[in-house]
């Protein structure tokens, strides 16, 4: 079912000034090229228990494929009441330590950096040499509303520390077996976040890719540096959500600012957004260029986002020292890293004990077990000081 997100379009383009139309009409044109391309639907697999070979056809050929409906609205109930736990609470101002009402805030005795502030309708990565620089351009930062905060939330990492739904969400069985398809039965971890962007405040990603490592590798093809699951909970789309360039995982890596000069605006040719209901979940590769405008309309985005490596682009590999410091991520180091999928498996069969649990190859080939209860759930604190970033 599309959203009608006419209003949301309107005020969006109402903040451009003299590019009102040309925004306007950018929006309403990617909208209908999204559901134009033949890569969204439910999660299918064939006789074999195999992924449907179309899906993974549409998902190399485009570099995502919006998969309709995995979540169900139990499930997105949990994540709500989650978020609305977590919110009460962030932290009073950026990097603060206690709330706005005096008590310990969310991460505050983390080593971590977990949540991530911005200005309203802010781009506080473009252009700038945070993220390893690959940010390139800046967008067009909109105007707030006077009565906007200061400040917004952003990003929230090492998310599944903070949420037992996200948690459990992370090991849903069919994505799983998707994971499995593109990256191999030892597919490795990679890094969790929330992607808040609250309606007329949230903030913008510039164009970006996200690999960092394996450019230049002799190695190098379409799926080097692994994927994210976006998984929606309020949906996203053409004000709020993510903008991809259909195809660019395959072509290596790219000019974005030549892009942006080429198009003759931010506005990039031949982007569309990532159009989803609640409950969808987007598999894209993390080689594509993406990014997302400032939320200047309506509708709120929540992401869960989390994504996965094949473990021969990790094994052994020196990390980018982007989502955590750099380090060379051996075979124990992945181990440990993993520990996460096993807890959060085990907290999945608590709370949908009907449902077929995911059976994670070197686990089984390991023979290990875990046990989901109070003291697993203190052992994920810092979990996200070894992500394995490339």
């Amino acid at each position: 079912m599309k959203q009608d997100t006419r209003k949301s379009i309107e005020a969006c383009a109402a903040r451009y000034g003299e590019q009102a139309d040309a925004m306007r009409n950018y929006l309403l044109e990617g909208e209908k090229q999204a559901y134009a391309l033949d890569n969204r639907g439910p999660i299918r697999f064939d006789a074999n228990g195999d992924l449907a070979q179309d899906i993974l056809d549409a998902y190399s050929r485009y570099g995502f494929y919006v998969f309709t409906d995995v979540l169900q609205e139990d499930e997105l109930e949990d994540i709500k009441q989650d978020l609305e736990a977590m919110r009460k609470t962030f932290p009073a101002e950026p990097f603060g330590k206690l709330t706005t009402d005096g008590k310990p805030a969310l991460g505050a005795d983390c080593q971590s950096l977990n949540l991530i502030w911005a200005k309203p309708l802010g781009d506080p990565l473009g252009g700038t040499d945070l993220a390893n620089g690959r940010h390139q351009i800046k967008l067009y930062e909109p105007e707030a509303d006077s009565d906007a905060p200061k400040d917004v939330p952003f990003v929230l990492m090492g998310s599944l520390q903070f949420s037992d739904a996200c948690l459990r969400a992370y090991a849903h069985p069919e994505l799983l077996k998707v994971a499995e398809a593109v990256n191999g039965k030892d597919f490795a971890p990679f890094h969790e976040s929330l992607f808040i962007k609250d309606p007329g405040i949230g903030a913008a990603v510039s164009w970006h890719q996200d690999g960092n490592t394996h450019w230049d590798s002799n190695d190098f093809d379409e799926g080097i540096h692994g994927f994210n699951f976006m998984a929606q909970v309020y949906g996203s789309t053409a004000v709020n959500g993510v903008w991809v360039l259909p195809g660019s995982h395959k072509l290596g890596k790219i000019d974005i600012t030549k892009l942006v000069e080429e198009s003759g605006s931010e506005r990039i040719e031949g982007t569309v957004p990532l159009v989803c209901n609640p409950g969808d979940v987007v598999i894209c590769n993390r080689q594509l260029v993406h990014g997302s405008f400032p939320n200047s309309g309506f509708e709120p985005r929540v992401t869960v986002n989390f994504g996965f490596h094949r473990r021969s682009s990790v094994l052994g590999v020196m990390g980018a020292g982007m989502h955590s410091q750099a380090e060379v991520y051996d075979a124990a180091l992945i181990a440990k890293r993993s520990q996460v999928l096993g807890y959060a498996i085990e907290a999945r069969k608590q709370r949908y004990p009907a449902e077929e649990a995911y059976r994670y190859q070197p686990f089984v080939e390991s023979h290990q077990t875990f046990t989901w209860d109070e003291t697993a759930k203190t052992s994920l604190k810092d979990y996200n000081l070894h992500d394995l970033s490339i």
